[in-house]
């Protein structure tokens, strides 16, 4: 290239200008300079190769204004080149660079392919079995007794286009399982484990459901973040939808195959457990999400809103009196631009949840915080507050925290231990109407459910194995309760 012959010829002329002038600063301006020009001419070829790549139409034009008129024709005029030619050069090269970057950007755009994406759908599938033993005292009918589950969940997601800046992406999932769990005694503990997935028709049968369908558009209005980070952005979710993914998440316990099994600590109890969510027997729900991110150098801030589907309307069977909720998140960063921590507020309200009596409808509204925070490299701290200002349940507040802590301290990096508490704090409406009809549930309910979860991941490849224990007292509210306790064993396959 022209380029080249420019440095050649002025490497070539170096041992006549130092005779001549002996001048070490010339020397090394002009050697700094020939490494730029390298490294710029390298930029350059690449650049080039891609625009062949993307339209041979194009090239033509792209190189003629890249090569410049005259560029081999400057160092033969004025044999040695002096060091400002050689600065005016360097500049108009990366001119060229910054043209042909530019012409690469609008090439890709037409094709719907963002520059690194694939544009093939994408398969994430994950499988997790469980097997729990509960004490007699803590069992539904008095009995030990154990029980064996398994559930697997397959996901596809693709590119689905754009729709003016916004970029399309469409996304599946499919859940099938079996087997329902242990039974316990009367709790405001949904359940001891999350991951049971079975019909009506009981647990001789494998049963499968589309639990999400979903259509996802993001509006970059910025550039990229360090670490292949998302920048400052508006998004838009709309389609059958797992609520959690959403709102209330939470980077150490929201993931009931790899760490808490006991809904109240996977989920906010008060949405969850409590039921305030509204959502469908498996905890999906048709609505739509709106939001938007703001991402600094050294934090992330954003407001999101969403419109659910509740009650017989989350199984399609109805419509009205819709789950609302909001939040706002606030994320300091590591210097890698990764969140070190995430602090969720929100609030929300369902006009199609029930009475105590589950039947009659009745409008429940509440707030919740959500926050995980990292202490330097092993220690996952988080905790979950929620409390119901609005509607009649079993229990009105809720508080949970825990951590989880990695193995590399006694030489199993890839291990972590996990530890929660939890309370559960009785509803007055509860209390009243227990002590009025004592057949509910055969005790007078009162006080704090108290709640324990104790697990160690052991990995092994990319498989998780995770003994579990568990220990509730008081349950239900109730003062003479004897405690529940329940050992466990997952096994977790993901590809």
């Amino acid at each position: 290239m022209a380029v080249r012959q420019e440095v050649g010829l002025a490497l070539l002329a170096l041992p006549a200008l130092c005779a001549a002038e002996t001048d070490a600063a010339v020397l090394e301006q002009l050697e700094r300079l020939s490494e730029r020009l390298q490294q710029v001419e390298k930029r350059n070829d690449e650049l080039e190769r891609r625009v062949r790549e993307l339209t041979p139409t194009a090239t033509a034009a792209v190189l003629s204004r890249a090569a410049g008129p005259g560029a081999a024709a400057t160092a033969a005029a004025t044999g040695t080149p002096a060091a400002p030619q050689w600065g005016d050069r360097v500049q108009a090269l990366e001119q060229e660079q910054r043209t042909l970057a530019q012409q690469v950007q609008g090439l890709v755009r037409p094709l719907d392919v963002p520059e690194g994406a694939d544009a093939g759908p994408s398969f994430e599938g994950t499988v997790v079995a469980v097997g729990q033993h509960i004490n007699a005292d803590g069992s539904e009918d008095g009995d030990s007794h154990g029980r064996l589950n398994y559930r697997g969940d397959l996901l596809v997601s693709l590119p689905a286009g754009y729709v003016g800046e916004a970029r399309g992406t469409a996304l599946a999932q499919l859940r099938f399982g079996q087997g329902g769990g242990v039974a316990t005694r009367p709790t405001h503990t949904g359940t001891v484990n999350s991951t049971t997935f079975e019909a009506e028709a009981g647990s001789d049968q494998t049963y499968a459901v589309i639990a999400q369908a979903l259509y996802h558009l993001e509006w970059p209005l910025d550039a990229g973040r360090f670490n292949d980070q998302a920048g400052t952005r508006a998004e838009l979710t709309l389609g059958k939808l797992d609520i959690f993914t959403l709102f209330d998440q939470n980077q150490v316990a929201g993931d009931e195959a790899a760490a808490f099994l006991n809904n109240v600590f996977v989920h906010n109890p008060m949405l969850d457990s409590g039921g305030d969510i509204g959502a469908d027997s498996f905890g999906f729900t048709p609505g739509l999400r709106a939001a938007y991110f703001h991402e600094g150098e050294s934090t992330t801030w954003g407001l999101s809103a969403g419109v659910f589907a509740s009650g017989e309307g989350a199984e399609f069977g109805g419509v009205g009196g819709p789950m609302v909720i909001v939040q706002a998140e606030f994320s300091p960063k590591q210097i890698n631009g990764e969140p070190r921590g995430n602090y969720r507020l929100y609030a929300w309200t369902n006009g199609r949840t029930t009475e105590l009596d589950d039947e009659t409808e009745q409008r429940h509204s509440g707030f919740g915080l959500s926050v995980d925070q990292k202490l330097g490299r092993e220690w996952n701290l988080f905790g979950r507050y929620g409390q119901r200002f609005d509607g009649d349940g079993a229990f009105d507040k809720a508080l949970t925290f825990g951590f989880e802590h990695g193995g590399r301290l006694w030489g199993r990096a890839r291990d972590a231990v996990g530890f929660a508490y939890g309370w559960l704090h009785t509803d007055d409406a509860w209390h009243r109407a227990t002590a009025a009809d004592p057949t509910l549930v055969g005790f007078r309910a009162s006080g704090n459910e108290r709640v324990a979860e104790l697990y160690y991941r052991l990995r092994l490849n990319d498989q998780l194995d995770a003994p579990d224990f568990q220990l509730i007292q008081r349950a239900g509210g109730d003062p003479d309760a004897s405690s529940v306790t329940v050992f466990g064993l997952r096994g977790t396959l993901g590809f």
